[in-house]
This record gives C-alpha cells, sequence and structure tokens, in this order.
C-alpha cells in the first residue's frame, strides 16, 4: 500500500512538467536559403588596358561585309598594297588569308594554313619574276596560336598583324613587333591594347604614313560576316585618359569606340584628315580583293599590276574605269530584272517599267562609250612613255 501511494505522488510530481516541458516545445520554420551569386570577375589585363586607353581621333567608320572590308581601305602606293591570298597568288587554296605587298612589290608577308589547320604568317621574296619559297615569320609564335591580317610601316621593321593566343583578351587581337636585323627574326608581339582591342575580333591595323590617315577593323557589336572599318588619324605618341579627369562609365566609351564623335575635340584635325582622306581616294587604286586587273596596252605589252604604270594620268583614270565598270555591271543586273518582270507585270508597272528599261539602256550606251574612252586614254598615257617617238 504504502509502495502504491509513492507512486502515486511521484507520477502526480511529473505529470505537470511533462506537459509544460511539451508546451514549451516549439515547431521549427523551415527558411529558404538565401543563395549568393557572384559577379564574374572581369580580367585584370581588360581592366588594365581599359585604364591606359589610347587617345585616338577616330575620322569616320563604315560597316561592310567581312569578306569585302579591303574596298574600304585606301593607300597611297608609297605605303604598299593589301589584296587577298587567292587573288595575289591566283590560288583557291587559303580562301582566308591575306597578303601585304610593300612599295617595292619585292616582299610580301601573307597568311596560310597549314596541314594542322593553323593559320599562321610567311614571308616570301621576289627572285627575278618568281617567288622564293614561303618561310614562316620568325619570333612571333611566342603565346600566339593563330595569326593572319599581316601589315608591315615602310620603315620595314614595324611590323602588326592580328593573333588568338594567350595574350590576346578575345578572338583576335591586334599586335605589334619588330624586326631584330642583327638576329633575323621578330621581337616577342606585344598587344597595343584599347581602344583598338576588344573582347570581340579585331582583324587589321593599317597607316598610310604619306597621308598620315590610318584605318582598323573590327566585328564589335556588328552581325555575324559584318565588320566596320574605322578611319582615324595615327597618334606621333602614345596618349592615355586621365583616370583623374574622366569617370569610369567615360572610360569604357573610349575604349569600346562608344561614339567616335567623342573622340573630335574641336574638329580642326578631323577636318584637316578628312581633306588628306579625300585626297587618297582621287590618288589611289581602292583594293578589290575579287578582281584580276589586265590592261592591254599595245600589241606587246600588257599590265597585270598598277604598279606598272608609268604615267601619272593612268591612275586616277584607271580608278575612272574601275568606277564606271561597277556601276555598268549595276545596271545591266538591274535591265535584266526589270525585263523579266515586264513580260508579267500588269498595264500600269509596265508603263513605269518601260521608262526604267529604256533610261537603262541610254546609260549602258554611256557607260560602254565612257570604258572605252578611259582604256584608250590609258594606253595612250602609257604608250607616250613607252614609245616617246611615237
Amino acid at each position: 500500500m504504502r509502495i502504491r501511494n509513492i507512486a502515486i505522488i511521484t507520477l502526480a510530481i511529473l505529470l505537470p512538467l511533462s506537459v509544460q516541458a511539451q508546451k514549451k516545445k516549439k515547431k521549427v520554420r523551415k527558411t529558404t536559403p538565401v543563395v549568393v551569386v557572384e559577379e564574374p570577375k572581369e580580367d585584370p589585363r581588360i581592366t588594365e588596358m581599359r585604364e591606359a586607353t589610347q587617345q585616338i581621333v577616330f575620322i569616320d567608320s563604315v560597316v561592310v561585309a567581312k569578306n569585302h572590308f579591303l574596298s574600304s581601305i585606301r593607300l597611297n602606293q608609297e605605303s604598299g598594297t593589301i589584296t587577298t591570298y587567292d587573288q595575289f597568288f591566283r590560288s583557291q587554296e587559303h580562301p582566308d588569308g591575306y597578303v601585304f605587298l610593300n612599295e617595292m612589290g619585292n616582299k610580301c608577308y601573307f597568311s596560310k594554313t597549314d596541314d594542322n589547320g593553323q593559320t599562321g604568317l610567311y614571308t616570301s621574296d621576289k627572285l627575278g619574276m618568281e617567288w622564293s619559297e614561303p618561310s614562316p615569320v620568325k619570333g612571333i609564335s611566342e603565346g600566339i596560336t593563330e595569326a593572319n591580317y599581316p601589315f608591315m610601316m615602310t620603315d620595314g621593321t614595324t611590323f602588326y598583324f592580328a593573333a588568338k593566343g594567350q595574350e590576346s583578351i578575345g578572338g583576335y587581337d591586334i599586335f605589334m613587333t619588330r624586326y631584330d636585323s642583327d638576329n633575323g627574326r621578330f621581337l616577342k608581339p606585344e598587344n597595343i591594347g584599347m581602344p583598338f582591342n576588344s573582347e570581340a575580333n579585331d582583324y587589321m591595323y593599317v597607316i598610310d604614313e604619306i597621308s598620315n590617315i590610318g584605318y582598323f577593323v573590327t566585328d564589335r557589336r556588328q552581325p555575324a560576316d559584318t565588320v566596320c572599318v574605322y578611319t582615324f588619324i595615327p597618334p606621333t605618341s602614345r596618349r592615355t585618359y586621365s583616370l583623374d579627369s574622366y569617370s569610369d562609365e567615360q572610360l569604357r566609351a573610349f575604349a569600346d569606340i562608344s561614339c567616335i564623335a567623342n573622340t573630335w575635340g574641336n574638329g580642326s584635325e578631323r577636318k584637316q584628315a578628312l581633306e588628306r582622306l579625300k585626297n587618297i581616294n582621287s590618288n589611289t587604286i581602292i583594293q578589290q580583293p575579287n578582281s584580276d586587273l589586265e590592261i592591254i596596252i599595245n600589241d606587246q605589252v600588257s599590265y597585270t599590276s598598277v604598279r606598272q604604270f608609268r604615267s601619272p594620268e593612268s591612275l586616277p583614270l584607271y580608278n575612272q574605269l574601275t568606277d564606271a565598270k561597277k556601276k555598268l555591271a549595276e545596271i545591266q543586273n538591274t535591265l535584266e530584272k526589270s525585263r523579266t518582270y515586264y513580260t508579267k507585270a500588269n498595264a500600269v508597272d509596265k508603263k513605269t517599267l518601260r521608262t526604267e528599261i529604256l533610261d537603262g539602256e541610254d546609260e549602258i550606251l554611256r557607260l560602254t562609250y565612257q570604258v572605252s574612252d578611259l582604256e584608250k586614254r590609258i594606253r595612250n598615257a602609257e604608250n607616250r612613255i613607252i614609245n616617246p617617238s611615237k
């Protein structure tokens, strides 16, 4: 009995404690874990390049198809010639290759793809009437996996090209190197930085020292197979933007070439450069990548290069001839389409088309006469030099 009483008393003591413990037990509320997303850090090289962006005056820009950008680059003959591999060597072996020919016409640098599919730079010298076997450009392979778009300055030492590799910040970047005549090879290439390089592809850097005009090709902010060709004033020394005078946003705009008008200053330098550019356009041959030049001068002489012109009259005449032939081809193409559509057109459209066709035929006659006249004037100008007694 006594034991029973003790058990009852014990239960009476423990029961409130158990209830109290249950009351204190709280329901644990589930919480959604916080996910911290770290923004990708910018490549330190890009930050460093941006802070060292070069001050450049961009004169103008034009957007063109990538495989025709050479038509927007015009050089005095003294600065050399740029063309495509297939035109220069008359070969379809390297359709993406480009060739730089020096002003003397006796040394060239070009790109071609090897058996492993890698595009590299090669050089060749003209010996008599033949070109020597191509040899790789020595000294530029360190940190470079692919190279193209060569250009040599008139000093025969300063060399620009575009390349992919460890020193590139994205796709092709433009590099500069110099030839070391003592060792017979080029020095290690240097990335020329911003604004010429970006995380997009930056292809070609060309300087016409005679007219102090530069060209630069990039596909930044462009649709596929399209590039922008910028015209700029080559700097005499490297000047960068002061970090104290410009905000980070402004530096980014200069580095990305967001607005070329922001580089004009008071506009006087640009105005002078545009005049120089106009003179290049009227006195130099347009770089045309897919056209063969052949002009018959007389029964014994025919030219296959504008470098063969001897008369100062011939080059401007040839530029006019090229433009006339281009217009003639365009009008002939348009006229053919109009004639095809004419057979299916209604009476109202036929009346309009009839006028267009007649005007087109008149324009073709005029241009055909102009082409013939220009060819004759070029022949006469050259023959006066070749045969002065006649």
